[in-house]
């Protein structure tokens, strides 16, 4: 058994419940162990390196404290996280801030959505696959923190990563290239500045639209959340019927492995994938 700390941060706890429970429940499935951390606090994501250059490290340094004091890699789920947890790492190890919180930089952090990707894993869940994903068509949406920037993130192919599409096409998709994969969703402009998101969100939708893909595949919440609750809003901007699922990859290998409470997982979800999933025989 696979042991990991595990750090599902705020956003799962909350807006983003599907995710955190999908990723528990595929790491069930795949004889993983999550022990989540304990006495974990928030990373500071989205506000605290924008206000504060001290607490964006120390937030983030705590967490990574406390995982230090096991021998367990830290499966973050959370891309802002991830991120927070690897921009602290940087400014301790290689540029020697110091913080309130003894970490020494001994714990390796990995985002979920890169260690799912692993091919050993992948090849475990393919021994696991009972209902694989035929007819769907998907694009991989990754988003900008997964992959950036890569002296953090150590992605090669940061400008077209591809890890996310060949899981999803092990799971038996058919995935659809296309060039708006790491485009930004506008991330929290969502509140402050809706113009430019519904922009930035419309192109993404629009794009997505016209690739004939039924459904957007994510690894991050607040891409998920910004593409999939304002969908209908940014259909009155453009004037067009998107009505694409916006679906996390562990969702996806859940139902590929038939999980027990995808239909709850799905549910939670503003553009309804229960439709499209029915029709292509997958529920």
């Amino acid at each position: 058994m696979k042991e990991f700390s595990y750090f599902p941060g705020c956003s799962l706890e909350g807006t983003s419940k599907e995710f955190d429970e999908s990723v528990r429940g595929v790491s069930d499935l795949l004889d993983i162990r999550l022990d989540e951390l304990d006495d974990w606090s928030c990373c500071g994501a989205t506000s605290a390196h924008c206000i504060d250059e001290n607490l964006a490290v120390e937030l983030p340094a705590r967490n990574l404290a406390i995982a230090e004091r096991t021998d367990r890699d830290l499966l973050v789920p959370c891309a802002s996280c991830y991120s927070r947890f690897k921009a602290a790492e940087y400014e301790i190890k290689e540029n020697g801030k110091k913080t309130s919180f003894p970490y020494k930089g001994n714990v390796r952090i990995r985002f979920a959505l890169d260690y799912f990707s692993d091919q050993s894993v992948i090849e475990e869940v393919k021994k696991k696959l009972v209902k694989p994903l035929s007819g769907l068509k998907a694009v991989c949406y990754y988003g900008c923190l997964p992959v950036r920037p890569p002296k953090l993130t150590r992605i090669k192919n940061y400008e077209n990563p591809t890890h996310m599409d060949h899981l999803v096409e092990e799971l038996g998709a058919e995935v659809i290239p296309w060039s708006y994969k790491t485009d930004c969703c506008g991330a929290s402009l969502m509140v402050t500045r809706i113009d430019i998101f519904k922009k930035l969100v419309g192109r993404i939708l629009s794009k997505a639209k016209e690739t004939g893909a039924d459904c957007v595949v994510v690894g991050c919440s607040m891409c998920q959340m910004n593409l999939d609750t304002r969908q209908e809003d940014v259909e009155q901007e453009l004037g067009e019927k998107l009505n694409l699922p916006i679906l996390y990859y562990t969702e996806l290998m859940g139902l590929a492995m038939g999980h027990r409470d995808v239909g709850k997982w799905f549910k939670r979800h503003f553009v309804d994938p229960l439709p499209l999933l029915n029709a292509k025989g997958l529920m």
